[in-house]
């Protein structure tokens, strides 16, 4: 277990050097992007590990290519040059072909923070969610990414993986504690407050929750780690039948799960009352480690349980 804390990026990569030993078809491609949990590709497995250098367009283009030739790609860059550099090409060369091609992103929130909003991964969600045929992956912890790691027998389109560098507190003890497949897992239930949360917030979401206990609020936690295709019907079964309903993440607002749970509830009757909770429309111009990144916008413990309690207070 001791590898699945070390940080979801470790933890997958760990995995998919596993995978690739057995299996010779499996291509990981950098960006010059390098990291220490790469090393045992490049020493042990070289001709499955290609550095393309800073050209995440050629990235694309090449992973696209051997795509068509049968090989297991995945792709890594740091989240904004994952996506924002090279999105013609996903649009193009992956998703309109609808080609297996796994786009793994590290950095996702503000997991870089001290490197500014050149490289927060803030509007990714946004951005790959409006791309027909493309999956978008956000793992709670890294037992969650060792697993998705291992998931590309049946992988019948591009996928983003969106990852943390961070070791974080493990969410789930064992995968049988969720099913990939359905999209979401349920941690704790109630009919009062029910929190939706993704990728590192999971945690936080859980720490509110046990915060929010102590003044006699019930909440339920979701972690929704497959943010699309979302599973609309399931989700809804589970919320429909309590007071209010909030989804919370590290991505800005706009385009993110929020804006996904709300296309979902707009068209339904007798919703809970909603209410989003993320980074607002704005670059981030402050400098600091994660932790003041998250303060600042109100993504800290304390913050967003003194947010909820107020809003409960005003429906």
């Amino acid at each position: 277990m001791s590898h699945w804390t070390a940080g979801m990026r470790d933890s997958f990569f760990q995995s998919l050097y596993e995978e690739a030993k057995k299996n010779r078809n499996i291509i990981l491609v950098t960006s010059d992007t390098g990291a220490i949990c790469h090393d045992e590709f490049k020493e042990k497995i070289p001709d499955q590990y290609i550095n393309v250098g800073i050209a995440e367009q050629n990235m694309i283009g090449l992973a696209a290519g051997l795509a068509q030739t049968g090989k297991i790609v995945y792709v890594y860059a740091i989240v904004p040059f994952a996506t924002m550099r090279c999105y013609e090409q996903i649009r193009v060369d992956l998703c309109c072909m609808n080609l297996p091609v796994s786009i793994v992103g590290i950095g996702a929130g503000l997991d870089y923070s001290t490197l500014g909003a050149t490289h927060h991964g803030t509007e990714d969600i946004a951005l790959m969610r409006c791309l027909p045929n493309m999956e978008i992956y956000s793992p709670a912890d890294g037992l969650m990414a060792d697993l998705l790691a291992r998931q590309y027998d049946n992988q019948a389109g591009p996928r983003y993986i969106r990852l943390d560098r961070e070791g974080l507190p493990l969410v789930y003890e064992n995968d049988s504690e969720f099913d990939l497949s359905k999209g979401f897992s349920v941690l704790s239930k109630s009919k009062e407050l029910y929190i939706v949360a993704t990728g590192r917030m999971v945690y936080s979401a859980l720490q509110v929750a046990k915060e929010l206990s102590l003044h006699s609020i019930e909440v339920g936690v979701i972690d929704l780690f497959r943010i699309k295709p979302l599973n609309k019907e399931e989700i809804w079964e589970t919320v429909k039948g309590a007071r209010c309903l909030i989804t919370l993440e590290e991505h800005f607002m706009t385009g993110g799960i929020g804006t996904a749970i709300s296309e979902l509830i707009a068209v339904k009757k007798n919703t809970p009352a909603f209410k989003t909770i993320g980074i607002p429309d704005k670059f981030c111009g402050i400098y600091g480690d994660r932790k003041d990144l998250q303060k600042s916008y109100g993504l800290d413990v304390e913050s967003l349980s003194n947010n909820i309690k107020t809003w409960l207070k005003e429906i």
